[in-house]
């Protein structure tokens, strides 16, 4: 496994846990932090050996969002949103494995929106979410824009972006942006659960699912029917969907491989 040098990344058990390493600067996104993470999505995308991606900080916070004190790039900043916030995004929605986002404590900026692009996103009950950008005169990047409407409506997004204030993990949870809030001490293991319990499962009918979530949320209902046509022939002719059928027929656990 590649060593990188703001992030960790470490592969067990079909699970890639990818762990923002910065915990003095509260785990900030500066250009050598991206270029890390861009390099590790494209090689779990080109390995195809992780089955389930987990992505969290080190120490007491997610990410605080772009690095401002780091002073690196050349001064243009839709330069760093083109080359490394937006192929971070679509190389996350474009993985053929579920994403887990484990949110340990504050997520801002662009660390926001980066914890909030997990299919599932568990939060300590310490945790809280910003869309800091307002507070300096910029506008929501990293996907920002995309993302936090379809989560919880367009009026609690643009709030959220134009008011620059904190939302905590319970409200997170009661608005729709996260699927569970957990008590700090019990994030570690609740998440290490799930991610065992997506790594043993139907792998491409996760990839599946992730695909027709994103086309159906921008297509009419017509086409997401279609979609969802050619997925599940996509999924019946799998060795996983033999094996399901198998162990209902047997009464038994059934065990995937992620074929």
């Amino acid at each position: 496994m590649k060593v990188y040098q703001d992030i960790l990344v470490e592969e067990s058990n079909g699970v890639m846990n990818l762990t923002l390493n910065r915990p003095d600067a509260l785990n900030a996104l500066r250009t050598q932090t991206l270029q890390d993470i861009v390099h590790a999505l494209d090689d779990l995308r080109d390995r195809g050996s992780a089955r389930v991606l987990v992505l969290t900080g080190m120490g007491r916070a997610f990410s605080a969002g772009a690095d401002l004190a780091a002073g690196d790039g050349n001064g243009d900043l839709g330069y760093k949103v083109e080359h490394f916030y937006n192929p971070i995004l679509e190389t996350l929605m474009a993985l053929p494995v579920p994403v887990i986002s484990v949110v340990n404590g504050p997520a801002v900026g662009a660390g926001c929106a980066l914890a909030l692009a997990g299919d599932i996103v568990l939060a300590s009950r310490s945790a809280y979410f910003l869309q800091a950008f307002i507070n300096i005169g910029l506008v929501p990047d990293a996907g920002s824009t995309w993302l936090l409407p379809r989560l919880m409506g367009r009026a609690r997004a643009q709030a959220m972006m134009m008011l620059g204030e904190r939302i905590s993990a319970q409200k997170a949870e009661a608005w729709g942006m996260i699927y569970q809030v957990v008590d700090d001490e019990l994030l570690a293991s609740e998440s290490a659960a799930l991610a065992q319990r997506l790594a043993a499962g139907p792998t491409k009918a996760y990839a599946l699912i992730r695909q027709g979530v994103r086309y159906a949320l921008d297509h009419s209902l017509t086409e997401a029917l279609v979609a969802e046509r050619r997925s599940q022939r996509i999924a019946g002719s799998t060795e996983d969907f033999a094996e399901g059928v198998a162990a209902f027929r047997e009464k038994r656990q059934a065990l995937f491989q992620g074929r």
